[in-house]
């Protein structure tokens, strides 16, 4: 029997057939033109996902009241039939490799962004509260720049009943043009706040009239859309909706119970299929990451199994769903289909890997939300592992390569993220590939990132197998010398060496229970290094309590589970460096037990966090009690403790049995300087030239590799 026998299997929504049950779900992924017509680059973003092999594209906000209730820039717009050429050519480019592709035809209401922006009122079925929580307070300065420009002075347009029926008639005429540019069905959008959902919502409905109050009455829009759509496109077009199971955090906004109901009525009134999805409480940041793009794993599949048992029509379930729980969830009867959103950004070719039974060579998510965060900068979507995720309209045609081009010696020095990339990319190209690393392993930094956030491991081991499979001569505890180039006689040198970590001047950090970020990794990964071996012989003790002769310092498993019940450091544990790495780090002990404090002279934390991320893991971090300071001064170490001034500028001296210092990393070109004044061509990438984290690592080796490809 095939793998994922249920998630590969056919199915039906309505009249149309789909290979399999994978869907891409609805991402506002900004790829359209200014002007709203499908340009070269949505278009190539989505045949790339059909040539993938999914079965269902189901695209992002589609308006049908362009530019009125846009949500974004440069989202898609059905409203008029000028659009109709870009949107038949997406249509035809999804159809050209068997795929099929349905619009999410939209009306943005009170989150109707491109509305504030360019002066028009936001339409809405009441006033709503005033929000309580400004998103510009998680915003870092540069991010401040990048983001838009709201006005204070925002209008809103309480709808009478004339333009209920207006935003009728535009959902019924933009269903129309769907059909007619030749896509396979439509889903109505009718949650995440939008237009229909504040409809549904007795949250934000506070209507009196037959549009508010009963649940009936709430529910009157939507049955009002979908009966007019269903009548310009007939009985066998697929026509689906899009249903919050509820709104999280929101005592006073829709429940399952609610969502059941509305289930109900909306296969009563002709629906051909609903998509299970959920909102949240815009004051709460952290709930981002709780309802419809999830941390949580599989955390909507039990309501979207208590809205499948209410109905008789096709579910559709997403949510950062793995795909053998898919398919255990498909076979149980809890969902009919998944559709995958930062899984086929990822990868878009997951489909068609798992058809080939090659599910270890998906591209695996690690649900950093880099892809979800442009949103708030009103950028193009892209991906922390997939540099080619939105720039597929970028790849010129493949012509035959010059003599020699595609069988060039190449050395890639370093076996961190980005080197690891650089050299399966290149090898995948025809190149000889020698990679070099001089510890007894690859991964660098990763392989302690991927302790302090579990996804990442999932990037390593699939770098680790690409590289496994491949041509690439590796080489473990070879430093890269200019002698030693000079034997291998390469044509282009690639340095991935990564950044540098030196421990910054703070007053008392050469005490013995002061480490610095790589210690800590060296400690706990059972590495060595000179600088370590003086503090105060803890890496001896390590090596005793843990067993160094299990070889449990190559095993990040039995790492993880060793680092849960025992950790070489004291229960106080100081961090002095407030972005990614220190905050990760400070999850990192605090999940084992730690009372820890962080504390940094920046006035905004979290560098290198997404800010969706860091959304979530600043209140996580406070909520259980881990001591945040930013905006300090003066920070000094002595006796035992961390000496500081806090943001206004009060005397803290808090205890600590050990201090890391997570800060200082910068970029290093010295070998990359050396290398090219030995005479040999060199490119740099990654941390080497900057510190970028995995994107930087991941992005800057596809760019590297493009250059000499």
């Amino acid at each position: 029997m095939a793998a994922y026998p249920h998630l590969m299997s056919k199915g039906h929504i309505g009249a149309m057939e789909l290979r399999n049950r994978i869907a891409v779900t609805a991402m506002g992924v900004s790829m359209a033109e200014e002007d709203g017509h499908c340009g070269e680059q949505i278009i190539r973003y989505h045949e790339e996902q059909a040539a993938g092999g999914v079965g269902l594209i189901i695209t992002g906000v589609a308006g049908v009241a362009w530019p009125v209730g846009g949500n974004q820039l440069r989202q898609i717009a059905i409203s008029d039939d000028r659009f109709l050429p870009g949107l038949k050519k997406l249509t035809e480019a999804v159809h050209s490799h068997g795929g099929k592709i349905a619009a999410q035809i939209h009306h943005g209401g009170l989150v109707g962004g491109t509305d504030i922006l360019e002066g028009r009122p936001l339409w809405a079925p009441s006033y709503p509260d005033a929000p309580k929580w400004n998103y510009m307070e998680i915003f870092l300065p540069e991010e401040l720049e990048a983001a838009a420009k709201y006005p204070s002075n925002v209008s809103l347009k309480v709808m009478d009943e004339a333009d209920i029926k207006l935003v009728v008639s535009q959902f019924a005429a933009g269903a129309d043009r769907a059909k007619r540019a030749g896509f396979d069905g439509a889903e109505i959008h009718a949650g995440h706040g939008y237009l229909i959902g504040s409809f549904l919502s007795p949250r934000f409905n506070k209507r009196t009239d037959d549009y508010g109050g009963s649940r009936e009455n709430r529910a009157r829009f939507l049955l009002e859309i979908l009966g007019a759509v269903r009548a310009a496109v007939g009985r066998d077009f697929p026509i689906w909706v899009k249903l919050d199971s509820r709104e999280v955090g929101k005592p006073d906004g829709i429940q399952i119970e609610d969502a059941i109901w509305n289930a109900q009525q909306t296969e009563a009134a002709g629906a051909d299929a609903i998509t299970v999805t959920a909102y949240h409480d815009t004051d709460r940041p952290e709930l981002h990451s709780g309802s419809h793009t999830p941390q949580q794993p599989g955390l909507n599949i039990p309501f979207a199994a208590q809205i499948k048992k209410a109905v008789n029509i096709p579910i559709i379930a997403s949510g950062r769903i793995e795909v053998d729980v898919a398919d255990k969830a498909i076979a149980d009867g809890a969902m009919d289909f998944v559709s995958m959103g930062r899984k086929l950004l990822a990868d878009p070719h997951l489909p068609r890997k798992l058809a080939e039974g090659k599910p270890e060579d998906v591209l695996p998510c690690i649900y950093c939300y880099t892809c979800i965060s442009q949103i708030y900068f009103n950028g193009t979507t892209r991906c922390a592992v997939n540099a080619e995720t939105g720039f597929e309209y970028l790849r010129k045609p493949k012509a035959p390569a010059p003599v020699g081009a595609s069988n060039r010696r190449i050395v890639v020095v370093g076996g961190g993220p980005g080197g690891m990339e650089a050299a399966r990319r290149l090898d995948a190209l025809g190149h000889r590939v020698t990679l070099l690393e001089k510890g007894d392993r690859l991964g660098g930094t990763l392989r302690f990132a991927s302790l302090a956030y579990e996804p990442n491991e999932h990037l390593l081991h699939w770098l680790e197998r690409q590289i496994k499979g491949s041509n690439v001569d590796v080489r473990l505890n070879t430093e890269a010398t200019p002698d030693l180039l000079r034997t291998l006689d390469p044509d282009v040198v690639f340095v991935a060496t990564g950044a540098v970590r030196g421990m910054p001047p703070i007053p008392g950090a050469d005490a013995s229970y002061v480490f610095s970020g790589d210690d800590l990794r060296q400690l706990v990964l059972g590495e060595s290094s000179d600088s370590l071996k003086k503090k105060t012989g803890l890496l001896t003790r390590v090596a005793a309590k843990v067993g160094a002769a299990t070889g449990i310092s190559g095993n990040l498993d039995l790492v993880r589970k060793a680092t849960h019940q025992w950790m070489p450091l004291g229960q106080r544990i100081g961090i002095i460096g407030g972005e990614l790495v220190g905050l990760e780090l400070a999850e990192f002990l605090m999940e084992r037990g730690r009372q820890v404090f962080v504390v940094d002279e920046q006035e905004r934390l979290g560098r290198g966090l997404t800010v969706v991320r860091r959304m979530r893991l600043m209140t996580e971090l406070r909520e259980h009690g881990v001591a945040i300071f930013a905006g300090a001064s003066d920070i000094r170490i002595a006796h035992n403790s961390v000496h500081f001034k806090d943001a206004n500028g009060a005397q803290m001296d808090l205890p600590a049995d050990h201090v890391v210092i997570a800060k200082g990393a910068h970029g290093d070109l010295s070998l990359a300087e050396k290398l090219s004044a030995e005479g040999f061509t060199v490119h740099a990438l990654g941390d080497a030239t900057g510190v970028g984290y995995i994107e930087g690592a991941m992005r800057g080796a596809a760019h590297a590799v493009a250059k000499v490809a």
